[in-house]
Order: C-alpha cells, then structure tokens, then sequence
C-alpha cells in the first residue's frame, strides 16, 4: 500500500513537519528538487520528503528553496544547518515522539 501524497507550499507545513525536513536536508534545498507535472499539467519544482505517514511534495521554485534558506536563521552563511540547531531540532522531534505515544 501506497503512502498517500501531499502537494502543499512550505509556508503551509506544520512546525514539526519543518523540522523533520531541516533535518533531513541539513545542506539545503535547492539542489534536492524534482519537477512533475501537476493537474493542469503544467511542469512545476518541489522538494520530495517522505515521513511514516505520508509522501510530501513541497512546491518551491530554486530561487525559493535559496530564499527559504537564506531567510531560515537555523543555517549559517553557506546554507548549512547550524549544529546547535540541529541538536535543537532533534531535541523537539524526540520529545514530540515522546508525547504521541
């Protein structure tokens, strides 16, 4: 069985959904993007990310994944994530998990 599919801006994700995403994109975006087509069938870039539950698809242009980054506080000049913010993020993450089960 398939995960089900989301196609959602990164403005819209919920705050846990964004950690997971630094996380696993700790060198940014830009270079991790992928086009497909969407119902109009017109072309259009998004960052896949895969959690238990769903398979997301997060709408972005390059220019957009750079300006995410640059404006995201978390990563340093060069577009990395910050060790303290990842231990931070990490941190959430676990104790989130902590308190869903």
């Amino acid at each position: 069985m398939s995960k089900p599919r989301i196609v959602k801006d990164y403005e819209k994700l919920s705050e846990e959904v964004i950690a997971q995403i630094k996380l696993e994109y700790p060198y940014g975006f830009e270079k991790k993007l992928i086009q497909f087509k969407n119902q109009h069938g017109k072309f259009v870039s998004a960052l896949p990310f895969e959690t238990e539950e769903y398979y997301y698809l997060i709408r972005m242009t390059r220019a957009e994944a750079q300006e995410i980054i640059d404006d995201d506080e978390d990563f340093d000049e060069d577009g990395n994530l910050k060790e303290e913010a990842k231990e931070k993020l990490e941190d959430e993450i676990t104790q989130s998990n902590d308190e869903d089960e």
